[in-house]
């Protein structure tokens, strides 16, 4: 076992056999010379689900900008997209690209749960280290896979929150969750159901298919079962047609979905339908907390708008990198990347990082959001809003 060692400007080394250093002797000209090393993304930089990985994809960028601006390294960081669409079909391509490139010395990512199980092998064996800060499936810590780590916590975490947040509603006796037949949407959806359960309320759960062209039939299945909420495990591309739908048919219960419907785009795609709705995040509001407000605004000035869903958190995990880097004192390498990596402690600006043996998150914090008058809105913390 790594002993763990507190971390703020820098890391000491872990021992490890120094693989695959990083060597290019001129910066690009933005740093501060010296060697230039690389950090991956891998995400929905394309496709359906774009936003959601744009708004990680910023607060990366942004990390980097700073950083190499900053005059306090003495080397310098490239950014290197590795697009997956958010689609396990695309994953190993993605993947291939960052670990083909020998200067790419840790990957922010795989986004989304589903392409996490089929990169994170192909980074293990490259000795890559893998952190996402929103890949939720609980069960993607329990695969073994020797480089990944989450920074962000699981959905045993947001499934729980969601229960303890509904049995608190008056008036909710009985709940229908729906998943999208993703890795993501049936291991949240799962844990929703067992919480639910042990909270004493009536559960039944249906599966509707992300790819389904008319939620007319899920919309009558919900309104005929007379349930008092709905959640839907499952992201927003998909929520948004199927919330209209849900109330063109006449629900009226409560509406919760999680961090992967946490997104404007929700709001674009169902308009009226959206309102009301409730968004459960293992993620905070940057420009909400005082923590995080300075990056709230260099965020918004940077790219002209607000952060989104993750781009606080994937701005820390970035920074977590550049500083792992800075603490190897030039003995920058893949394995000795992963090790200190896996071993330290960070203080970021949304929350302290650091990581079991399995790779697992050490904190399991969620946060509710909630639509009003066409606004996504924050809500709060979801164990201070149920008083536990």
């Amino acid at each position: 076992m790594l002993n763990k060692s507190i971390v703020r400007l820098a890391i000491p080394v872990a021992a490890g056999a120094l693989l695959l250093t990083a060597c290019s002797d001129d910066g690009d000209g933005g740093g501060g010379g010296g060697d230039t090393y690389k950090i991956a993304y891998q995400g929905p930089l394309s496709g359906q689900n774009v936003a959601l990985g744009e708004n990680m994809e910023n607060g990366v960028q942004l990390a980097i900008k700073e950083a190499n601006e900053s005059g306090e390294y003495d080397f310098t960081i490239e950014y290197v997209p590795a697009d997956d669409q958010g689609a396990e079909g695309q994953a190993t391509s993605a993947a291939q690209s960052a670990i083909d490139d020998q200067d790419v010395m840790a990957v922010v990512g795989p986004a989304f749960s589903g392409p996490t199980f089929v990169a994170a092998p192909l980074y293990g064996q490259a000795g890559l280290a893998t952190v996402s800060s929103s890949a939720t499936n609980p069960t993607i810590t329990e695969e073994g896979f020797p480089t990944f780590l989450r920074a962000v916590p699981n959905d045993n975490a947001q499934g729980g929150a969601m229960a303890r947040f509904l049995a608190e509603q008056d008036g909710v006796e009985s709940v229908m969750v729906i998943d999208d037949v993703t890795p993501y949407g049936e291991g949240l959806a799962d844990v929703a159901m067992a919480e639910l359960e042990a909270a004493g309320l009536q559960a039944q759960q249906e599966s509707v298919p992300a790819d389904t062209v008319d939620y007319g039939s899920a919309a009558r299945t919900v309104t005929s079962a007379n349930v008092d909420a709905l959640i839907y495990a499952g992201y927003y591309e998909a929520l948004g047609p199927f919330a209209t739908r849900l109330a063109e048919a006449g629900f009226e219960g409560i509406g919760i979905s999680g961090d992967g419907s946490n997104d404007d785009e929700f709001i674009n795609l169902a308009g009226d339908a959206s309102e009301g709705w409730y968004l459960t995040c293992p993620c905070t509001d940057a420009t909400a907390e005082e923590a995080t407000q300075d990056f709230a605004d260099r965020y918004q000035e940077e790219y002209g708008e607000a952060p989104g869903t993750y781009s606080a958190e994937s701005y820390d995990v970035a920074n977590m990198i550049i500083q792992t880097i800075a603490g190897l004192d030039g003995d920058v390498n893949r394995q000795a990347v992963y090790e200190a990596l896996a071993s330290g402690e960070y203080e970021g600006l949304t929350k302290t990082f650091s990581f079991t043996d399995t790779g697992e998150f050490e904190n399991e914090s969620i946060f509710l959001y909630q639509v009003e008058e066409g606004v996504r809105g924050y809500v709060g913390n979801v164990d201070e809003l149920v008083g536990g």
